[in-house]
């Protein structure tokens, strides 16, 4: 296995227990903002524990009238 691989593994399964430690395997009902928060909780891995909370407000645009 390359070098990059396994620093991806690590960062992608420091991420995922951020996302376990904010509890975010225990929502049984996902909205958009919990999903698009879940997913960048993983992708900035270890950067969660030097104060990176990352909270995406997602939602579709409203037509017009």
């Amino acid at each position: 296995m390359r070098k990059g691989t396994v620093i991806l593994l690590l960062w992608l399964l420091i991420g995922a227990g951020a996302a376990g430690q904010r509890g975010f395997f225990n929502i049984t009902n996902f909205s958009c903002k919990d999903v698009a928060t879940m997913v960048a909780t993983f992708v900035v891995g270890p950067f969660n524990y030097v104060g990176v909370d990352p909270v995406i407000n997602c939602g579709a645009p409203k037509p017009a009238t």
